[in-house]
């Protein structure tokens, strides 16, 4: 079994394309179980963002998974599969792990070093422990990608070198209006993006800020959680406080349009006011009309792509900081994992060097039976004290040899040179459970 991650992101595709990729709510569910469903696959997770899609999994055949993910995506999105397969990356086994690590860090995000990306991990592992797709493979690599990005951020400061998409909107919003602390701020949903973006605006000291969302309890909580004046409404309130933003934010999960351009031309503009709408949402929300709206100007995320370039401009020394991290936890994660590989068939050589002796003492308990306990004993210990000595290190060596690329090949050796029966590491491994069958072994090609 292999890690493999096929997906698209801001890099290779675009926001057009990514709109009709994402999923969320019940689809993504759908489409999870529908590839932890396929052939070739025995454990998966989605990591679906604005600015990505990625299917993580655990695959016994590396060309089967691809196809098998690569097709479900297409019949999912709508997307005939010559389209989107030009705007797939793939990434298997230790390029997968990488790609997982960078990934939490912030490295492969449209800004570098964001912090988001943590959050939407754990999402998605949860998504995958309660809809029961994920083993102890994915288990594993998440939850170290956790540890990886939670360490890059604690220890070069990356997350406070590279820019939030929120950021970089108010520093577009702040161009086009003026200092944000004299805006009146509508946002629009109560999500994660949203809350950050309402945090945002009460850091910067915004003149008020209005928090629409489905769910009013939602809507009060961010609001009452913040330090300049704030209030929630209810989304058939929209409207009228539309009229009196300034700054209009909005990230749903919605699958249609929240504000289309004619409830935004229908709140209509006093003078020379200007409004700027700034849309964070996947599929958007906003109306992509209302640029043709006088004093009006909208961003989304096509508009923050360039926010990259700006993000590699402002800490590469963090990046490269980063990415050394990130390089060093590969390294050690892939070790341990090898190493852990090897673990069976030590247990198994082990055991039967334990056989041995035991078959040899009995034999001789058989010939020498006027032997007095005492003397049994002191041979016992003496015989078994060889016979660790002797194991002890190869096992010690062939672990720390099993660690490096290319070291289950010593597992393989060790079980040739002690003729140890090959199903004897899976018997160490396997919960001797009532029904419980041997799992099929089955190879698969790299890529």
């Amino acid at each position: 079994m292999s890690i493999l991650v096929v997906g698209l992101s801001h890099r290779s595709a675009p926001v057009p394309l990514l709109e009709r990729v994402s999923a969320s709510g019940d689809d993504l569910r759908k489409l999870l179980h529908a590839v932890h469903d396929a052939p070739n696959v025995a454990e998966a997770t989605i990591l679906s963002t604005c600015n990505r899609v990625e299917v993580y999994a655990v695959v016994d055949k590396f060309h089967g998974g691809v196809t098998a993910i690569t097709e479900l995506l297409a019949l999912h999105s709508g997307v005939p599969l010559d389209d989107l397969s030009r705007h797939l990356y793939v990434h298997y086994e230790e390029r997968a792990v990488q790609h997982a690590f960078a990934v939490a860090c912030g490295l492969e995000s449209m800004v570098v070093g964001e912090g988001q990306i943590l959050g939407q991990i754990r999402t998605a592992f949860r998504l995958g422990q309660d809809e029961h797709t994920l083993g102890r493979e994915l288990h594993e690599v998440l939850q170290q990608a956790l540890r990886v990005g939670k360490r890059a951020h604690a220890e070069t400061g990356i997350d406070k070198a590279g820019l939030s998409l929120v950021s970089v909107g108010l520093d577009i919003a702040a161009g086009y209006l003026g200092p944000v602390a004299d805006v009146r701020a509508l946002v629009v949903g109560a999500g994660s993006m949203s809350g950050l973006a309402a945090a945002t605006l009460s850091r910067a000291g915004a003149r008020e800020v209005v928090v629409a969302n489905r769910t009013f309890d939602r809507a009060e909580r961010l609001a009452a959680s913040l330090a300049v004046p704030a209030r929630a409404i209810r989304l058939d309130e929209l409207d009228a406080a539309l009229a009196e933003a300034d700054l209009v934010i909005s990230c749903t999960g919605a699958t249609g349009l929240v504000l289309t351009a004619e409830q935004v031309a229908a709140a209509g503009a006093a003078g020379d006011r200007r409004r700027f709408l700034l849309d964070l949402a996947l599929p958007h929300d906003i109306d992509p009309g209302v640029r043709e709206l006088p004093g009006v100007r909208l961003a989304n995320l096509d508009d923050l792509r360039t926010a990259q370039e700006a993000a590699h401009a402002i800490g590469p020394e963090a990046e490269r900081a980063v990415q050394a991290i990130v390089a060093e936890e590969v390294t050690a994660f892939l070790g341990a994992a090898r190493a852990a590989a090897v673990a069976p068939t030590v247990v198994a050589l082990r055991s039967k060097a334990a056989e041995v002796v035991e078959a040899e003492l009995a034999r001789l308990t058989g010939r020498l039976p006027e032997l007095d306990d005492r003397a049994r004993r002191e041979i016992t210990q003496t015989v078994r004290r060889v016979v660790d000595k002797l194991l002890h290190a190869p096992t010690v060596r062939v672990k720390e040899l099993a660690a490096a690329p290319g070291g289950d090949a010593y597992a393989d050796a060790l079980r040739e040179l002690f003729d140890l029966d090959p199903k004897a590491p899976e018997a160490v491994t396997r919960a001797d459970l009532p029904g419980a069958s041997s799992p099929s072994a089955e190879g698969h090609s790299n890529p």
